[in-house]
Parts: C-alpha cells; sequence; structure tokens
C-alpha cells in the first residue's frame, strides 16, 4: 500500500494546513474547505451556503469585482468551488512558481470579502437562474429534493443544497453578512496545499 507524506499544522489563528509535495508536474493545488453547508442553515433560510459559494467570488478589498477569475487565468490557472451539505469547498490550480499568488487571493477573500447589495443582487439571480436550469426545469429534476425530504425529514440534510427559491429571493444584506461573521472564520476552515512546492517554504508563506 501506497502512503502519502505529509505535514499539517495549525496556524495561530486556527487555520488547520495540509501540505503534500508532489513534484510529477509544476503545478500546485489550494483547496480550502469551510465548515458550513445547507446542513447549518436556519429554516427560513435555506440556500445560504450556496449562495455565498458565489458571493465569494464577488470582490474583496484589492480584488475588484469580476476580476478573482481573471487572475487566475493571466497566471496560466483555473479555480472553481463546490457546496454540499456539510462544506463549502474552493480550489485554485495555477503554475507552481504562482503559489503566492493564490495564497493571496484565499486570505483576501476571507479577510476582506466586500458584500455589497450590488454583488447580492448579481449573486441571487444567478443562484436562481441556476436553480431553475438544473433542478426546475430538469426531466426528474426535484428527485433528488423529495429524496432527501423521505430520507431526512426534519433533519437539516431533508433540504436541497441549493435552497428554495423564496428563501434565495428573501435573502438580505443583514442575512448574509451574519452568515459570514458565522461560518467565514481561519478557525472554521482547513486548507491543503499540494504540487511540486517547498514544504519549509510553504509553511512560511
Amino acid at each position: 500500500m501506497r502512503t502519502i507524506g505529509y505535514s499539517a499544522f495549525v496556524l495561530g489563528n486556527g487555520l488547520r494546513v495540509v501540505l503534500h509535495r508532489n513534484t510529477a508536474a509544476p503545478v500546485v493545488c489550494i483547496n480550502i474547505a469551510y465548515n458550513v453547508g445547507s446542513k447549518d442553515e436556519a429554516p427560513g433560510k435555506t440556500g445560504f451556503a450556496h449562495l455565498f459559494e458565489h458571493l465569494m467570488f464577488d470582490g474583496s478589498a484589492n480584488i475588484p469585482r469580476g476580476l478573482f477569475d481573471r487572475h487566475c487565468e493571466l497566471a496560466g490557472g483555473y479555480n472553481n468551488a463546490y457546496t454540499n451539505e456539510d462544506k463549502t469547498n474552493y480550489y485554485i490550480v495555477l503554475p507552481s512558481n504562482q503559489l503566492e499568488l493564490g495564497l493571496w487571493l484565499e486570505s483576501d477573500r476571507l479577510l476582506q470579502l466586500l458584500l455589497t447589495p450590488e454583488g447580492l443582487e448579481t449573486q441571487r439571480s444567478v443562484v436562481m437562474e441556476e436553480k431553475r436550469q438544473r433542478v426546475d426545469n430538469q426531466p426528474y429534476g426535484t428527485y433528488d429534493t423529495k429524496l432527501s425530504e423521505l430520507l431526512f425529514p426534519g433533519h437539516p440534510y431533508g433540504h436541497p443544497v441549493i435552497g428554495s427559491m423564496d428563501d434565495i429571493a428573501s435573502a438580505s444584506m443583514e442575512d448574509v453578512t451574519a452568515f459570514h461573521s458565522a461560518f467565514y472564520r481561519p478557525d472554521n476552515a482547513a486548507i491543503v496545499i499540494a504540487g511540486d512546492i517547498d514544504i519549509d517554504a510553504t509553511a512560511a508563506l
């Protein structure tokens, strides 16, 4: 059985860090998972975890709206994210000499995310359209929703990750600001950096 070597430690702010060196290709992946998913949503506020996944790309103190992806692409990389019942996960894949760029992008939106009415309205519309395309207007699109309701009645797993249209439509700035404060903290996250890295230098970064 093959073992995968790694280094793990916790920063003073509570962020859990795992580093793995693999020099098979000159790339690095930065993956940060926040311990928040649809299971953490209050009744009447479903879909917030997924909505916030979108808001995290909407701009921070040093990264204007629409430029997060652009920074990655100009450096030869890409990024994406997903939300499930238990976590919200973000990843960036870059050439290994762009590691500092990736860490800067993630740290800026963790520390200095800009939540604006314009951003909320934009991302709310995106999420609602995503629900129409992937769930409401697909053959058997509500299958998973109905199955979850039957399997987990009265349980946080009983509502869909994407939430309800009514809850998404009624999300306020106060709601999303409170959600951010509650869950988007270093001590509620874990970051894995894997690829063509120097372990000591990456730990220092």
